[in-house]
């Protein structure tokens, strides 16, 4: 039975935008693979790792409905080894995907759609929010650096999202700094705090366009859903309570620098290379006029760079995590920065000169 017929690229995006959370070994063997649902001339695409589920499709041909699952990345590899303009058709028979090009012929093995788990659908109360995909986009990229990795906090490997009136807050922390960024929506909604699990966050940034294309969002209860072009995503939320973020977001520090991100970024990075690898601390001296980088390691070696700053306040002698202050600075596309200080025991508040829509924490540490 025939499922597809036409270019390479009309079957191979929508694989692509499916695959990303294919885990390549998993302990069930179905999940890495990609349902492939065909109901007349519409084919759909589905994949899943159990706790995300993204759904696609492109044209198909012929009246005939069927359903199989077949390896996702193998698929995959197989259309993107094919040149651009190949044409292709994919065939089900006794249980094989032949996939055909030109004079290369594939047969797959495929596993019954029945067996393929699905993503109950949402249950409770629902609500929608549009913004464009390049807000929500650039909203994940100013803060998805800051989420925890494999911490045993849970909800820390993730990132809060806050709905209030109008403005949506976006919030990571790993507890030893944090980022915080808001943006304004077209509406009002009540106001609602969940937590999107951290593969989640990076697969969104990977598939949202930086265009004004919309985006719409449905949160419920236990899951939410994203729905932009020919995709739906949808993604389990982390069941956890997320530190007060507002208390960590220090208020009144009267030190205060402005910075070209570009500049300080180049003396961090030089500085970084003479850190010690294991904790990676870079001291900030601020005197008259002047910013102090410092740095040293465990061979007796170090680096000071000097940046002129118009700053007549009292000096400070204060340490950091490097990577903590290049990841912020690499993160963001402004030239200037400021940098809020109060002591050698008081972390550092990083903002864009007058716009309050962006945060970024920073803890300080001995050295």
């Amino acid at each position: 039975m025939l499922l597809f017929k036409g270019p390479r690229d009309q079957i191979l995006s929508p694989l692509q935008s499916v695959c990303g959370i294919v885990e390549k070994r998993h302990t069930l063997p179905i999940l890495s693979n990609v349902l492939m649902e065909k109901n007349g001339e519409r084919l759909t695409l589905l994949a899943t790792d159990i706790e995300i589920q993204i759904r696609t499709g492109t044209q198909a041909v012929g009246p005939e409905s069927v359903a199989l699952t077949v390896a996702a990345r193998k698929l995959q590899d197989i259309l993107r080894s094919l040149p651009e303009s190949a044409e292709v058709s994919l065939n089900f028979e006794d249980r094989r995907l032949q996939l055909k090009a030109g004079k290369s012929r594939f047969n797959l093995q495929t596993l019954p759609a029945e067996d393929f788990p699905r993503m109950a659908p949402a249950e409770g109360e629902q609500t929608k929010l549009s913004l464009s995909q390049k807000q929500f986009k650039r909203l994940l990229a100013l803060v998805q650096y800051a989420m925890a990795q494999q911490d045993i906090r849970y909800y820390l490997n993730g990132l809060l999202l806050v709905v209030n009136g109008n403005e949506m807050r976006v919030v990571a922390t790993d507890g030893h700094r944090l980022a915080y960024a808001s943006e304004t929506l077209p509406e009002e909604h009540p106001r609602m705090e969940v937590i999107l699990p951290r593969k989640t966050v990076l697969e969104l940034s990977r598939q949202l366009a930086d265009n004004d294309d919309p985006l719409e969002i449905v949160i419920a209860p236990t899951q939410v859903q994203f729905r932009f072009g020919d995709i739906e995503f949808v993604s389990k939320l982390i069941d956890g309570k997320f530190p007060d973020y507002e208390r960590v977001i220090p208020q009144g520090h009267d030190k205060s620098i402005r910075l070209s991100r570009e500049l300080l970024l180049q003396s961090l990075q030089r500085a970084a290379i003479l850190t010690n690898e294991k904790f990676r601390g870079v001291r900030l001296v601020l005197g008259n006029g002047s910013l102090k980088i410092i740095s040293n390691n465990a061979e007796q070696e170090d680096a000071q760079e000097e940046i002129e700053i118009d700053y007549a306040g009292d000096a400070l002698d204060v340490g950091f995590n490097v990577t903590y202050l290049l990841d912020v600075l690499n993160n963001l596309s402004v030239d200037a920065i400021e940098c809020r200080l109060a002591d050698a025991n008081s972390s550092a508040l990083f903002v864009l000169p007058d716009n309050e829509r962006f945060k970024y924490v920073v803890m300080p540490m001995r050295i």
